[in-house]
C-alpha cells in the first residue's frame, strides 16, 4: 500500500490533495498544527475508505517541533513512498506583512516556506530511500525573487511578497541540490506552481480574487504524485501540468551550494553528508 505524507494537509490544496488521494486507498500521514482540524480530515478521509490516517501535529515556524515530526513519521511507519511538502505561508494574512520571526529566530517565511521542509526532507531521507522509488514534490510557486546571501534573513528593506518569493526559490534550488546527490532510481525530486490564486486563506485573506479552481491544483500536484510517467523524473519545476524555467538564479552552482551549505548550518545538520552534488549547467 502507498503511504504518503502532506504537510500542512488542513486547510486549502492539502486538504483537497489528501482527500484526492483518499479515494485511491493511500495511506495518509496528515500533518497540521490544529489538532482538532487533524481529526476532522481524518473522519473525512476515512469516509473517502482510506486507511484511518495517521494525525501529526507540528508548528513548522519551530524547528526542533520539525525534526521531532521527522522522528515521529519514522517510528509510525516503516516506509514512505512521497513526502508532499506543501505547507507554506503567504505574502500578508494571516502571518502579516511586516517581518516576523519563528522559534529559531531566523526569518519567518524563510522558516516555514523552506527551512522546515529542507529538515524534513533531510530527515526523511533514510526513509525514502528505503522504500525505493519514493519521491518528493515542493509545492512551491511561480513567484521567485534571487536570494541575498548577504542577508538571507531578510533585515534590511523587509517586503512580505519578496520573502515569499525568495523562500520559494530557496526551496526550488534545494531540490535541484537533493536531486545532485540522490540517485533517480531511489527518490526524485520535483517542484510545482500548482495554481495560480486558488480560492485559499493565503489568498482570500489577502483580498486577491481567485484565478484558478483548486481543483486544478489539486490535479497538477496529484499528477506529481502519482502519475507513473513520472517515475524517475527529478530536478523539474512545474507550472500546472508543463515544465517551466524558474528564476536564473537557479542555474547558479555556486549559489546554490552556498545555500545548501549555509541551510545545513542553519537546521542543525551540518555533519550530515548524502553525496557529492554533481549536476552541471550546459
Amino acid at each position: 500500500m502507498t503511504t504518503i505524507l502532506i504537510t500542512g494537509s488542513t486547510d486549502g490544496l492539502g486538504r483537497a490533495l489528501a482527500l484526492r488521494l483518499a479515494r485511491d486507498r493511500t495511506r495518509l500521514l496528515l500533518h497540521g498544527r490544529d489538532p482538532d482540524k487533524l481529526a476532522a480530515l481524518a473522519a473525512e478521509v476515512e469516509k473517502e475508505g482510506a486507511p484511518p490516517p495517521e494525525p501529526l501535529v507540528a508548528d513548522l515556524s519551530d524547528l526542533g517541533q520539525v525534526a521531532r515530526l521527522a522522528a515521529e513519521v519514522s517510528e509510525r511507519t516503516d516506509r514512505l513512498d512521497v513526502l508532499v511538502s506543501n505547507a507554506g505561508i503567504g505574502f500578508g494574512e494571516p502571518d502579516g506583512r511586516e517581518r516576523r520571526v519563528g522559534a529559531d529566530g531566523y526569518e519567518l517565511r524563510l522558516t516555514v516556506n523552506y527551512l522546515a521542509g529542507f529538515l524534513l526532507t533531510l530527515d526523511l531521507l533514510p526513509l525514502l530511500r528505503a522504500s525505493a522509488p519514493a519521491r518528493v514534490v515542493n509545492v512551491s510557486s511561480l513567484g521567485q525573487s534571487p536570494l541575498d546571501l548577504d542577508d538571507l534573513m531578510f533585515e534590511r528593506d523587509y517586503d512580505g511578497v519578496d520573502a515569499y518569493r525568495r523562500s520559494k526559490l530557496a526551496q526550488i534550488m534545494s531540490a535541484t541540490e537533493f536531486a545532485a546527490r540522490v540517485p533517480a532510481d531511489e527518490v526524485t525530486f520535483t517542484s510545482l506552481h500548482p495554481a495560480t490564486f486558488m480560492p485559499t486563506k493565503i489568498v482570500t485573506l489577502h483580498g486577491i480574487a481567485p484565478v484558478d479552481t483548486l481543483e486544478e491544483g489539486v490535479a497538477a500536484t496529484y499528477r506529481l504524485v502519482t502519475d507513473p510517467a513520472m517515475t524517475g523524473v527529478t530536478d523539474r519545476f512545474y507550472d500546472r501540468l508543463h515544465e517551466s524555467p524558474v528564476n536564473a538564479q537557479a542555474a547558479d552552482p555556486g549559489i546554490r551550494a552556498e545555500l545548501w551549505r549555509r541551510s545545513l548550518r542553519l537546521v542543525g545538520r551540518e555533519q550530515v553528508s548524502i553525496g557529492s552534488a554533481t549536476h552541471t549547467d550546459d
